[in-house]
C-alpha cells in the first residue's frame, strides 16, 4: 500500500489535506461539527470580519478549540498590499502565529486577486517572518514569482470565491504544479465531493474550502464528503491513473494466455 507524507508548509505539518473556513454557516454549532467531520487541522479566518459586539463577550475564535486546530489567518476584504501587510500583523500580535493567507482583491464583482498588490504584500510579509499562503489567479507567472518571493505555498484559484464551479483550467492548475517547488493549494471555486477529488487527482498537495461546505444543505455531512473525496482524490494520484484509450481494451484478453483458444 502506498504510503503518504504529511503536508508541509513552511514549519508546518498535517495529516489532512484539507483546509476549511469559518464563514456562511447557518450557526457555531453547525460550524463546529462539520470542522470535526472535515478531519482538518487548520482552519482560517478573516481577521477583518471578526465581530467583537458579540453580547457574551465571545469572537469567532472562541469557538474554534485551538488545542485540534491550528489557525490560519487570512486578509480577506483587503484591497491593498498596506491595508494587507497591517491585517497580517495585526493578526499575529492577537493570534500569536506567523501564518497568514494573503488575499488583495481587486475586482468586488469576481474577487478575482489584484496580482501586483498581492505580491507586494508577499514580499513584504516574508520580509517580516511570515509564513505566507497567498490566494491568486491559476496564473503560472504569478505563481512563480510568489514562490520566488519566499511564499511557504501558492494558492491558485480553481474558480471565482464561492462560485461552486469546480476546477475550470485543470490543464494550467497540472503546469503550476510541475512547476512549483512548494506546495501548491486549491484555493476557491469547489462545490462538491466530485470537484475535490477531480483537484487532488491533479497532484495538487491540498485543497481550501468554505463556501462549499458550509452552503450545503447538510454542512456537516457534506463536510464529511469533502473530506473522503480529498483522500480518494489524493490516493488515485498516487496510484497512477491507467492511460486514456480510443478504442475499447479487454480486461480479459485471450491473447498471452497458456494453450489456444477454442476453434
Amino acid at each position: 500500500m502506498l504510503r503518504d507524507e504529511p503536508l508541509k508548509v513552511g514549519r508546518y505539518e498535517f495529516q489532512s489535506r484539507l483546509i476549511v473556513g469559518t464563514g456562511k454557516y447557518p450557526s457555531l454549532d453547525v460550524m463546529q461539527r462539520a470542522h470535526e467531520a472535515s478531519g482538518a487541522e487548520l482552519v482560517t479566518v478573516a481577521i477583518r470580519r471578526i465581530h467583537l459586539d458579540d453580547p457574551s463577550g465571545k469572537t469567532l475564535i472562541d469557538y474554534i478549540d485551538r488545542s485540534r486546530y491550528r489557525i490560519l489567518p487570512n486578509t480577506a476584504g483587503c484591497t491593498t498590499a498596506k491595508d494587507a501587510v497591517l491585517t497580517a500583523q495585526l493578526a499575529r500580535e492577537a493570534l500569536h502565529t506567523d501564518l497568514i493567507k494573503l488575499e488583495v482583491i481587486g475586482d468586488t464583482q469576481t474577487l478575482y486577486p489584484d496580482t501586483t498588490q498581492t505580491i507586494e504584500a508577499a514580499r513584504e510579509l516574508v520580509r517580516d517572518g511570515f509564513t505566507v499562503l497567498p490566494y491568486i489567479t491559476d496564473d503560472p507567472i504569478a505563481c512563480k514569482q510568489l514562490e520566488e518571493a519566499g511564499c511557504a505555498a501558492i494558492m491558485p484559484l480553481a474558480a471565482p470565491i464561492g462560485s461552486g464551479l469546480g476546477v475550470c483550467n485543470p490543464y494550467v492548475i497540472r503546469i503550476i504544479k510541475e512547476r512549483a517547488s512548494v506546495p501548491v493549494i486549491v484555493d476557491a471555486g469547489v462545490g462538491t465531493a466530485s470537484d475535490a477529488a477531480v483537484a487532488m487527482e491533479l497532484g495538487v498537495d491540498a485543497l481550501l474550502m468554505n463556501t462549499g461546505v458550509a452552503a450545503a444543505r447538510d454542512p456537516v455531512l457534506m463536510a464529511q464528503a469533502m473530506r473522503r473525496a480529498t483522500e480518494a482524490g489524493r490516493m488515485a494520484y498516487l496510484a497512477g491513473r491507467m492511460g486514456k484509450r480510443l478504442y475499447a481494451s479487454a480486461s480479459s484478453p485471450v491473447t498471452d494466455l497458456i494453450g489456444s483458444p477454442a476453434p
